[in-house]
């Protein structure tokens, strides 16, 4: 089968470590496509979904998003970002835009007889955003569930445990991101040790430990959904 994952940075891998290549790594009997892009919401796949999925011709889907629409609502710093990077109006992705467009995406997808597969996103930087994310993807699975579409919650392989109160999210914590890609950092496991995560380096991105973790729940997944 040709896969396409499509997703935000999470997906991509550029920041922190690629799960996907993990994934293709113990499944070369079929040919993966990571169309992943850092930053991304529910909205931008919706715009690029015909361009970066449809248009590659794949035998399936895995989508995975709703970390940065979550970060977007309950993280009113961050908006400057989403508003001028991702061309989000007011830089924010409220739970009935998100819910119309994860719809929409995942209408689309199955009117064009694609097999679709949905990937719940993890978290472990604080407890807001942790509720935040538990929240949007509730509404991803009851958005899912009566068209059919098997769902798998990476948060299940990636647990957040008992998160410390962390400071909000801002607009910083994003250029840091843009700074560290610019200069290559790769220190994942010392920012790990350093800020208390597990999985993660920052609560959002994976280490190898974590993306070895996250490619070892998608392979299974998808052996069991292409058994």
């Amino acid at each position: 089968m040709k896969i396409v994952f499509f997703g935000d940075s999470l997906t991509w891998g550029g920041y922190g470590v690629d799960f996907v290549q993990l994934v293709a790594a113990q499944m070369p009997e079929h040919t993966f496509i990571n169309t992943g892009v850092g930053g991304n919401t529910v909205i931008n796949l919706l715009h690029r979904v015909d361009a970066d999925v449809l248009a590659l011709q794949p035998d399936a889907v895995f989508v995975m998003v709703g970390g940065n629409d979550a970060i977007s609502y309950h993280q009113p710093k961050t908006r400057s970002y989403y508003r001028q990077a991702q061309n989000i109006p007011e830089g924010m992705v409220t739970p009935e835009q998100f819910e119309t467009a994860y719809r929409d995406l995942l209408t689309h997808l199955q009117a064009a007889y694609l097999v679709t597969w949905v990937g719940l996103e993890p978290n472990e930087y604080n407890p807001a955003t942790l509720a935040a994310l538990r929240d949007y993807n509730g509404r991803v699975q009851n958005i899912a569930r009566p068209l059919g579409i098997p769902v798998l919650d990476l948060m299940e392989a990636l647990p957040p445990g008992d998160l410390p109160e962390r400071p909000n999210l801002e607009i910083g914590f994003i250029l840091t991101i843009g700074a560290r890609e610019k200069r290559g950092w790769t220190a994942y496991d010392e920012a790990r040790d350093k800020g208390g995560y597990t999985w993660s380096f920052d609560g959002l991105h994976l280490t190898q430990e974590g993306a070895e973790r996250a490619a070892q729940a998608i392979v299974a997944f998808i052996r069991a959904q292409t058994a």
